[in-house]
């Protein structure tokens, strides 16, 4: 069983404890970081998570995201997963919007915004994790999320109305 400890928090997002990965109970809340990247035309950056992983496996999600492991901050989780998951390194994310889920899945999501004009061919994705990556236009995305909400994570709808706009211009 894989031993790394994933960081369980109170409704205040304190930390109370640590649990082994695969152990979460329906009421633990944990951490996530997510990164939303745009390029300078507006374009919004998606992976698909592999079809093999457990949870949401083949949907569409941001760009980055990754549960918080003892000893990360949602800062530090989220310069490791991009740098495992994408391959960008060295880039100044921005810090945006906390957002509390519950449901399904139990967590707070610190989201972190970043502009970009990679091409798909300059990003490394981590084979285990990411099925594919694309830029998708605004318009695009949003009929796809009309018409097919079941292929993206619930994230990508909360991602699209907290950031998009032009240039991620906070809110």
């Amino acid at each position: 069983m894989n031993k790394t400890k994933i960081i369980i928090v109170n409704e205040n997002d304190q930390i109370i404890g640590y649990k082994k990965r695969g152990t979460l109970n329906q009421s633990d809340i944990y951490r996530v970081s997510a990164l939303w990247i745009q390029n300078s035309k507006g374009d919004i950056l998606l992976t698909q998570r592999k079809f093999t992983k457990k949870n949401d496996p083949g949907k569409w999600q941001p760009a980055v995201a990754g549960t918080n492991e003892k000893g990360e901050s949602y800062k530090s989780n989220i310069i490791k997963e991009t740098e495992e998951e994408i391959g960008l390194k060295n880039h100044l994310f921005r810090k945006a919007k906390k957002t509390r889920y519950s449901g399904e899945y139990n967590f707070f999501g610190q989201w972190f915004v970043l502009i970009t004009d990679k091409k798909l061919e300059e990003f490394t994705i981590q084979e285990a994790e990411i099925e594919e990556i694309k830029w998708f236009k605004k318009e695009e995305l949003l009929n796809k999320l009309k018409e097919n909400p079941d292929k993206f994570v619930s994230s990508v709808k909360d991602g699209i109305n907290l950031f998009y706009n032009p240039l991620c211009q906070k809110k």
